[in-house]
């Protein structure tokens, strides 16, 4: 539970719904054929704040908060990626959704992949936006690219705080897309203990599990047969298009995009890029 007053939005309505224990939050608007997006760290729901409306006009666009951030509870444990998936399923069968557009970004958009991957028969088509992909393999391009990546092993230690404030800073490229009542949206999660140590068992998960075994090959033999369009901000210091790319063999039907001067949170920098992307790749 938190004592944060959920920010408004016209159109939009909040729901708590139980999922196997889990008190998830989610943001609903529109309606139509349902369009699920799922946010990254350091962020929640209030990422999609500017895309929303626009999606909402055609679709019923569903934005849950994952485990541990915005408003979802922040349980000791389950902070994989597959975690992350199965609370998104299990909070779609309880809305009565079968059948999905999917939309994620960064840890969201890992969690993404593994729905595509595991239930082509429930995501339609996936859009992939900023975020790794789990077909990775030890190459020099990666462990070079890795230097990147020096807040995943920070996040194991209860400074996510600072992180966020920096990532906030330093992952955006149009800086100005970002007021300050955003970056307080989004930091004052972390005010929270519950939530700090959220985001710690989401790194540590990464660190110490998820990302040895994707190297490892985890993913060597599994299919991505989704129609997928990964966008990819062209001046993002965390991930290069490289990482966002070159999904191999085992990936058909997958399209690769730039968004020109725009760095990690397109969704904050080029909104209605975005959307319009989205409402072209869904049709």
């Amino acid at each position: 539970m938190t004592g944060r007053a959920l920010p408004a939005l016209p159109g939009v309505e909040h729901r708590f719904v139980d999922v196997n224990g889990l008190r998830t939050h989610v943001a609903l608007a529109g309606q139509g054929e349902p369009l699920v997006l799922l946010h990254g760290w350091p962020q929640h729901w209030w990422q999609w704040r500017h895309v929303i409306p626009t999606l909402a006009d055609h679709y019923r666009v569903i934005c849950p908060d994952l485990r541990g951030l915005g408003w979802t509870d922040a349980p000791p444990a389950g902070y994989g990626p597959a975690d992350s998936a199965d609370d998104v399923l299990g909070l779609l069968d309880r809305l009565g959704v079968h059948r999905f557009g999917l939309v994620g970004h960064d840890c969201g958009g890992v969690a993404g992949y593994l729905l595509a991957m595991r239930h082509p028969d429930r995501v339609s088509r996936y859009i992939a936006i900023n975020t790794a992909h789990p077909f990775l393999r030890p190459t020099p391009g990666v462990f070079a690219n890795g230097r990147r990546l020096w807040h995943i092993p920070g996040n194991t230690f209860p400074i996510v705080g600072s992180i966020a404030r920096w990532a906030l800073r330093h992952w955006i490229y149009r800086t100005d897309a970002l007021t300050p009542d955003d970056w307080a949206m989004f930091l004052a999660q972390f005010d929270e203990p519950a939530r700090v140590r959220a985001t710690v068992r989401y790194y540590r998960s990464l660190l110490g599990r998820e990302i040895p075994l994707a190297l490892a090959g985890q993913y060597r033999w599994a299919r991505l047969t989704v129609p997928t369009l990964v966008l990819s901000g062209d001046r993002d210091p965390l991930l290069p298009p490289s990482m966002m790319a070159g999904l191999g063999p085992r990936a058909r039907n997958v399209r690769v995009e730039l968004i020109p001067r725009v760095g990690h949170f397109p969704a904050t920098e080029a909104p209605q890029l975005v959307a319009q992307r989205a409402l072209s790749f869904f049709r």
